[in-house]
């Protein structure tokens, strides 16, 4: 018996406007597949859990930063 997959939770796109990187205070890319907020300059992406975004840097995964 293999797992279901996840559902896919929509976040508010109300919220998604509001939201920033608290690394970089800029603006987030939402990446619906993967279920996260990515900050491109600050090389980190939040989860979202249950619809809700994680917006702690200890839990973000990290990535090499995009150079400007």
């Amino acid at each position: 018996m293999s797992a279901a997959p996840k559902p896919v939770l929509e976040v508010d796109p109300r919220l998604l406007e509001a939201l920033v990187c608290p690394v970089t205070r800029r603006p987030l890319t939402y990446d619906r597949a993967a279920q996260e907020l990515v900050s491109p300059t600050a090389g980190l992406a939040f989860p979202i859990r249950s619809g809700v975004p994680i917006m702690l840097v200890d839990q973000a995964r990290k990535f090499e930063p995009l150079k400007n």
